[in-house]
């Protein structure tokens, strides 16, 4: 466990909240911030004596638990909703679990650095598809024709498993590797191999973020690669920081905040490719 500081502790709180209220506030990708502000606000880049390689695995692996325990949260919210489709989203989450736990030891094998570089790139990536993304709460009006009167064999009819069991390995790959919930690339992936509306592709996608998320801090704590009192500022925080977001959200165009979020989420990705452009130099 790493030895921090009660200011630091202070800011491992307001950190989780301001991704809990990012993701409140425009329904995803808020996660993705979780690393650098780990690093570079709480300051765990700057610690003393400690070497940063090891520093980068473990702010990867506390994020990762965070973020995927906030995510079963928020999975429990929407079950009750009936946004959660169970079968579909065992059915990509399984081949996910296997992807998710090579992603991360792959990852662990590579150097914290090169690790973060590569990370600032998929940041890039993911703000140019939220600002270009369409408003989740429109797509939510669209009704997924008896969802509620489907059963199980009606559920796994709907799967196409030649499609789900590669993409629920790559994008589990992905999640493993980088740290992250991975939500971006699972809605997508599940819409692409089932017949799930949007809104419950989106709440049937926090099984899979929760286990995705758990399974790579899992690899990552077998390492003592992780700090669990950090996760668990970062969680509290996300909890009241997504309540904030999601009450601001409703008065505010979310067309706009889409907007600034992206960019935000890119030059904060150029910061962190700038401070870890060195591990470049190994290669």
């Amino acid at each position: 466990m790493l030895e921090l500081t009660l200011f630091q502790y202070v800011l491992s709180v307001i950190s989780g909240f301001l991704v809990g209220f990012s993701l409140g506030l425009i329904g995803g990708g808020g996660s993705i911030l979780a690393i650098p502000l780990l690093l570079y606000f709480v300051g765990l880049a700057y610690l003393p004596g400690v070497n940063s390689n090891y520093i980068d695995h473990v702010v990867i692996g506390t994020t990762a638990l965070a973020v995927g325990l906030n995510a079963y949260i928020n999975a429990f919210i929407h079950w009750r909703k009936g946004n959660v489709r169970i079968v579909e989203g065992i059915a990509f989450t399984i081949p996910g679990i296997l992807g998710t736990y090579t992603g991360a030891k792959v990852g662990l094998l590579v150097h914290g650095g090169l690790l973060l570089f590569l990370f600032g790139i998929l940041m890039i990536v993911i703000a140019i598809m939220v600002y270009k993304g369409k408003d989740r709460s429109k797509s939510a009006k669209v009704i997924e024709p008896n969802a509620n009167s489907q059963g199980l064999i009606e559920s796994l009819r709907r799967v196409n498993f030649a499609r789900i069991i590669p993409v629920g390995f790559a994008v589990g790959f992905a999640s493993g590797f980088f740290g992250i919930g991975g939500g971006f690339l699972i809605v997508p992936g599940l819409l692409f191999s089932t017949g799930l509306c949007m809104i419950k592709a989106v709440g049937t996608s926090l099984i899979s973020v929760g286990t995705f998320g758990v399974t790579g801090a899992l690899t990552y704590a077998l390492a003592g690669e992780i700090d669990l009192v950090i996760s668990i500022l970062y969680l509290a925080g996300g909890i009241a920081g997504g309540f904030v977001g999601a009450k601001v959200a409703s008065s505010l165009p979310r067309g706009m905040l889409r907007k600034v979020f992206a960019v935000i989420i890119i030059i904060v990705a150029i910061y962190l490719m700038y401070q870890n452009a060195y591990a470049l130099k190994a290669f």
